[in-house]
């Protein structure tokens, strides 16, 4: 929700991916369930780089994430979100923002709705597109306007009520 980051780019994070000093948290690798080949099973999860050049990145984390991050600081060879070697499974994560959704009685909604949520609050404070498109690493500012940035009637009235000055 304050750093537009995608659930297997969260669920790949480890603390040696945060640099405390220069308060930059760098996307490296991406964690996915696809479908196995081969085995037993239909299939695996996978921590691989990210779907493409733009999405590694460098994201500066607001000061209220970092006194948090140094609240849970771990060694760097361990994962954020699960505070060990092994990482958590994004599925894993889905249900449980969804069950603390649920406990909060609040809408359930998927966990990537948070990227939406970001990107289109991030538009309303005063970003520009091109370095929000680089915050959410993506190839181009049509996705990032296209795909992730949402009006509210709202923020349609206060660009409406604008036009006062321009008359």
């Amino acid at each position: 929700m304050y750093m537009g980051l995608r659930i297997g780019e969260l669920c790949a994070l480890k603390w040696s991916d945060i640099d405390f000093e220069k308060r930059i948290l760098t996307v490296k690798h991406t964690i996915q369930r696809i479908q196995a080949k081969n085995g037993s099973r239909r299939t695996r999860l996978v921590l691989s780089e990210p779907k493409s050049v733009g999405s590694k990145r460098e994201i500066p984390i607001p000061e209220c994430v970092v006194k948090m991050l140094k609240r849970f600081r771990n060694s760097e060879n361990i994962y954020v979100l699960s505070g060990c070697t092994v990482p958590i499974e994004p599925r894993t994560m889905q249900y449980r923002f969804k069950k603390i959704l649920n406990n909060a009685n609040l809408p359930s909604v998927h966990f990537h709705s948070l990227r939406h949520l970001f990107a289109t609050n991030s538009i309303a404070l005063g970003f520009d597109v091109k370095t929000l498109s680089e915050l959410l690493g993506h190839s181009s500012v049509e996705i990032t306007l296209g795909r992730y940035v949402h009006s509210s009637m709202e923020r349609k009235r206060a660009c409406m009520a604008l036009m006062k000055s321009a008359a």
